[in-house]
Order: C-alpha cells, then sequence, then structure tokens
C-alpha cells in the first residue's frame, strides 16, 4: 500500500501533467470528502437496520447482519489489493474507479427490492472503498509535502476518520426518519459524484515507479473463502450445524482460505507479505486486532435491534445515544497517545481490550427488555468506549514498531484490513450464538398481539457475553507477545501516522 514512506518528497509548488499548479486546499476537500463518505458507511447504515428489515421483510434478523458484513468482509478483503492497484496503475485513476463503484453500488443499493440485492450491493460498495481509501490518503501525501503542512492535512483527515462514525450515527438517523432507509444509501451519489470531477479537476494523478505487482487471486480467494465461512456460520442454526450443507460450505470455505495461503507463498508480489510475522510483536498485534474485532463490531447491531425493535426508540434518538460512546473513543485515544510514550503499550492492551471486554460482560449479564440507558447501556458504552481508545492508539504502534521503514504502510493496511476482517467473522459468530440461544428458550414469543422479545434478548445477551471472551483473548494474546519499548512505540505511532 502506498504511503508517505513510499513518496519522495515533494515540492511547496505541485504541478498537474498538463502544467496546471495543484490547489491544494481543494485538493484536500475532495480526498477528505472521499474518505468521510468511506467511514460513514461503515456505521450510517446500522441505524436504519430495523427500518430495513421491515421494509424488506425480513422475517429472521440473524440474516440483517450480512448488510454489515457485506461491506466490512470486501472492504477489509480488497484494501491492501486497492493500496497496490493504486501504486501500479495511478492513484488518481483507481480512486476515481473506486468512487464510481461506490456511487453505483449505492444507487443499487437505495432501489433494492429484496435483501439479497442489497447485500450484493453492499459488497460493492466495499470494494469501492477498498479502491478509494489507500488512494485517497497517497493522493494527500503526493499533494503536501513533508513537514508541518503534510502534518496539518494528516490531522485533518484523521480527524474526519475519527469523527465519520458518529457523524454517519446521527445522519443515518435523520434520514432514515425523515426520508426513507433507503437515503442512507443514496446520500452517497452526489457525494461521490463531487469526488469524482473534484479529482479530475484538482487532484494529480501519480504512481509509484517501483510498484511492481497486484495479487488479483490472493483477494478474490481470501474474500471468498472468508463470505462462505461468515455464510456457514449464520446458516448453521437453519440447516444444522452437523448438516451435509453446514460441512459442505465449511470444507470449501477452508479449501479457499487453504489456496490463499498456497497463493501468497509462492506469489512473486503477495497480497500478504508473511515475513512481517516473523516479527512477534507484528503478529500479536495483527492477532490481537482480529479478535478486538470480532468481539465489537456486533455492540452497534444488537443494541440498535434493542433500541428500535425492542423499546420503539426512534432512528435519530438511537444515534444519539450512541454519540457518548465516539466521543469517549477520542478522549480515550488522546489519553493513550500520552501513556504510550511513559509506560509503553504492553499496559494499555492488557488493560485497554480487558476494559471493553468488561462492558461487553455488563451487557451480557444485565441487559433486559426494558433495562436503564442510564444505569446499563451507558456505564457498559463508557467501558467499551475508554478501552477501546486506549486499544487502537497501542495497536497502531505494535503493528509499525520494528517493521522495516518501506514497510510501514503494508504493516498499517494488514492492521486495519484485520479488524475489519474480524468484524465480520465476529458478528457472525455473535449472531449464530445469539440465534441459537433464542431458539433454544422457544424463539420469539407473542404477548397481548405484539411480538415478545425477551428470548431475543437474552440471546444478545449470550452474544455480548461471548465478545467478551474474545476480547479478553486479545489482551491475553497481545500482552504475551507484543514487546516493543515505550521510545520504539512513541516512534512508531507517529509513523503509522501517515501509513
Amino acid at each position: 500500500m502506498t504511503t508517505a514512506q513510499h513518496t519522495a518528497p515533494v515540492p511547496s509548488e505541485v504541478l498537474h501533467a498538463d502544467g496546471r499548479t495543484v490547489h491544494k486546499g481543494l485538493a484536500l476537500l475532495i480526498i477528505a470528502m472521499s474518505q468521510l463518505m468511506v467511514v460513514l458507511d461503515a456505521t450510517i447504515v446500522n441505524v436504519a437496520i430495523p427500518d430495513i428489515g421491515k421494509a424488506l421483510k425480513v422475517a429472521n434478523t440473524g440474516d440483517l447482519q450480512w448488510i454489515v458484513t457485506g461491506y466490512t468482509l470486501t472492504f477489509g478483503g480488497f484494501l491492501l489489493l486497492g493500496g497496490k492497484l493504486g501504486d501500479r496503475i495511478g492513484r488518481r485513476k483507481v480512486f476515481i474507479t473506486g468512487a464510481s463503484l461506490f456511487a453505483f453500488a449505492s444507487l443499487l443499493g437505495g432501489l433494492s427490492s429484496n435483501l439479497g440485492l442489497l447485500i450484493t450491493a453492499r459488497g460493492v460498495q466495499g470494494i469501492g472503498g477498498a479502491l478509494m481509501s489507500p488512494s485517497a490518503l497517497a493522493l494527500l501525501t503526493v499533494v503536501f509535502a513533508e513537514g508541518k503542512e503534510r502534518n496539518r492535512a494528516l490531522g485533518i483527515f484523521s480527524a474526519i476518520t475519527a469523527g465519520g462514525a458518529a457523524i454517519g450515527l446521527i445522519l443515518g438517523g435523520v434520514l432514515t426518519e425523515y426520508a426513507s432507509w433507503r437515503w442512507v444509501l443514496f446520500v452517497n451519489v452526489p457525494i461521490a459524484a463531487v469526488a469524482i470531477f473534484g479529482a479530475l479537476s484538482f487532484v494529480p494523478e501519480s504512481k509509484d515507479e517501483r510498484a511492481k505487482g497486484f495479487d488479483v487471486p490472493g483477494a478474490v480467494l481470501v474474500t471468498g473463502g472468508l463470505m462462505t465461512l461468515v455464510y456457514a456460520l449464520v446458516k448453521g442454526n437453519a440447516y444444522g450445524w452437523a448438516s451435509g450443507k453446514t460441512i459442505g460450505l465449511l470444507v470449501l470455505a477452508v479449501a479457499l482460505l487453504f489456496a490463499f495461503g498456497t497463493v501468497q507463498v509462492r506469489a512473486k508480489n503477495p497480497l500478504v507479505p508473511f515475513r512481517l510475522f516473523v516479527n512477534r510483536s507484528v503478529l500479536g498485534a495483527d492477532l490481537g486486532s482480529l479478535l478486538v474485532g470480532a468481539g465489537i463490531f456486533a455492540i452497534f447491531f444488537f443494541l440498535i435491534l434493542w433500541m428500535q425493535l425492542v423499546n420503539q426508540y426512534s432512528p435519530v434518538k438511537s444515534g444519539l445515544l450512541f454519540l457518548p460512546m465516539t466521543v469517549l473513543i477520542g478522549v480515550s485515544a488522546g489519553i493513550g497517545a500520552q501513556l504510550l510514550g511513559k509506560i509503553g503499550p504492553r499496559p494499555l492492551l492488557l488493560a485497554g481490550p480487558s476494559l471493553a471486554g468488561f462492558g461487553l460482560l455488563q451487557l451480557g449479564l444485565r441487559l433486559e427488555v426494558h433495562s436503564s440507558y442510564l444505569g446499563v447501556i451507558l456505564p457498559a458504552l463508557a467501558c467499551v468506549a475508554f478501552g477501546m481508545g486506549m486499544t487502537f492508539v497501542a495497536l497502531t504502534s505494535s503493528a509499525v514498531a520494528g517493521v522495516p521503514h518501506e514497510d510501514a504502510g503494508i504493516a498499517s493496511a494488514l492492521l486495519n484490513a484485520g479488524q475489519q476482517v474480524g468484524g465480520a467473522l465476529g458478528l457472525a459468530v455473535l449472531t449464530a450464538v445469539s440465534v441459537a440461544r433464542t431458539n433454544a428458550l422457544g424463539g420469539l414469543g407473542i404477548a397481548n398481539g405484539r411480538p415478545d422479545y425477551t428470548n431475543a434478548v437474552h440471546g444478545w445477551d449470550a452474544g455480548f457475553l461471548v465478545g467478551s471472551g474474545l476480547l479478553f483473548a486479545a489482551a491475553a494474546v497481545m500482552f504475551a507477545m507484543v514487546r516493543v519499548s515505550k521510545e520504539d512505540a512513541a516512534a512508531a505511532l507517529k509513523e503509522a501516522v501517515p501509513a
């Protein structure tokens, strides 16, 4: 993936191929707008999920998780390929291709008349985002010279990335409540159009002349294997875990993932350079990222269902109730960055996931149909938020510490992709657990002519408990494997930001 480390220092004045001077402010606006769109789509759809289920007549709420999983799996699976394509054939070209794909998929998703078509559109959106995101960041490092001006641009870029989740929750609620769930997808079309025409006018083309190739088969195999695995986990309760269908799907998933590993070992330019995993700390950080993503992604999915289906909260209210969590993550990340240079990453990697795991544990033990938001939900969200803020900072530094300078970008991208893939797998596992628990208790009931969600809530409790276990496991793995000094961690954090 392209990073500042792959890009030679640029002069203060950057020129287009036709000799025009690049307007840096407008270029930054276009790049930042595109990043906001990609980040928004990780959360904007969450608030609309209950309305989507009603509109498309989805009988099994467990199937709704594909709306999230379809996006995160393809985004994570093609993220590394997106960066390499930009390096090789041109970052602006790949950026525009990704934005066009994103716009088309958003329009298709908004027009969907059934869940299958919507999930397909979300998967294509993820591919578009995977092409856009690394190219956008690489273009930023081309436009802005290394030093103060690039740091300022990266600060704006990072702030948009951090705030995009919160904006997505609010915007998703507003659009769903006052327009339609379809507008959480339609809204991307005009934004993408502005990004495309803006890139053509204000963003210069660039590529890495040293880039050697890209591994399309690897990206297809890993994404196909993971999607097959997720499908097997989602349908396991319906098909039966010992049924021929389930076993066949699991065997196919293993075969595809094994083929991916074989391709990576033999490929001249592999998607995932396994040589990085010789570094114990990098391996520990990436495994931890996978487990953290697996444990944490379900919190939005389950709680949105609890808020809207069980307690009839409006989409806007649901989005606003998550805001304290996003604010506290930012506060905790700032504290973690300060502590990193004083105590090193290991204490943070132990305390952060453990605190978040404790938050999920509280939800698993205390969440009932009519639980108090202030008494149960908010304290749990605060624990999760403080834990995640510290974890993200320590993970980011640990993933690139000790990695050769030229590999910092790919190491940082692996961390991001691992979290996305872990989130998709974790949501599938936790949904399977919750559905199995709900069915064991008798499934959804009827009380006073209305659905009784008591058993469903107890099923979600089981999902939270398993998620808590995944976070505690992440803490144990990272504390045991990561060996990075506080000095190296502080230096690596600065390197990881532009990566």
